[in-house]
């Protein structure tokens, strides 16, 4: 089984070659598919150090669209069994790619996201979490930020609501999909609406989404991360929209 891995890239000259390193270091029949969504501070330059490796595919695009157009425009040069976003940050570890696609062994399974909380408890967390402010600590539960926990909790529960799956963590980066699911997906998407969009759209035409626990290490925005509350707000909108449009 073959894996195709899309690496967006938007201004991550720090973690950029390290990212594409531990991607190329998994033992896999794979391909590596980078877009650079005209990258400004030097991830270009960087880039251009994989040119010539074999396996990798470097797309530059003119214009800065977004995530979701930069996944976009890598799909349609996949050629894998299996497709998988790879964020170019180092939150989440490639070592994971194969208790990903391990479950695309049964014919039956079509889509298979990683998940940060498949066995974390709410109410864990949040007694977790106020012990780490009486502590005068970060909470490391989950591995993730309070608001950004209660913020995925709220999808989760919309895409029950909206689209009738029970899944632990929408917003998970690490999605995988046989290559002729995702392609017969019709996307829209520009920007970080690329999660919601493609978990409505895979609900709506039947497909059960298969989760797998994965490992997780979370940056801030002092370190580069992009996604925002603005954003969160777009994906609650997204999912309602995409349950009553295609």
């Amino acid at each position: 089984m073959k894996l195709s891995v899309i690496i967006p890239v938007h201004n991550e000259k720090d973690t950029i070659a390290e990212i594409v390193r531990r991607v190329n270091a998994v033992d896999l029949d794979k391909e590596i598919i980078i877009v650079d969504d005209k990258s400004t501070d030097g991830s270009r330059e960087i880039l251009k150090e994989f040119t010539n490796d074999r396996g990798i595919k470097i797309i530059l695009l003119d214009q800065n669209f977004g995530k979701g157009f930069a996944i976009r425009s890598a799909l349609g040069h996949v050629t894998g069994d299996v497709v998988i976003i790879q964020d170019a940050d180092l939150e989440y570890n490639p070592n994971d790619f194969k208790k990903i696609i391990e479950p695309f062994q049964e014919n039956h399974i079509h889509v298979v996201y990683g998940s940060r909380f498949f066995h974390l408890q709410t109410f864990v967390y949040l007694k977790e979490w106020l012990a780490s402010k009486r502590r005068q600590e970060p909470c490391n539960v989950g591995h993730v930020y309070m608001a950004n926990f209660l913020c995925i909790k709220l999808l989760n529960w919309m895409v029950f609501l909206l689209y009738g799956q029970k899944i632990t963590d929408e917003a998970t980066c690490y999605k995988a999909f046989r290559r002729e699911v995702i392609h017969a997906i019709n996307l829209n998407c520009m920007r970080f609406e690329f999660c919601p969009e493609v978990t409505a759209k895979i609900c709506k035409a039947g497909f059960k989404i298969v989760e797998v626990p994965i490992s997780y290490e979370p940056r801030t925005t002092e370190h580069g991360k992009k996604i925002g509350w603005k954003d969160g707000v777009a994906a609650i909108a997204t999912l309602i929209k995409y349950r009553f449009t295609d």
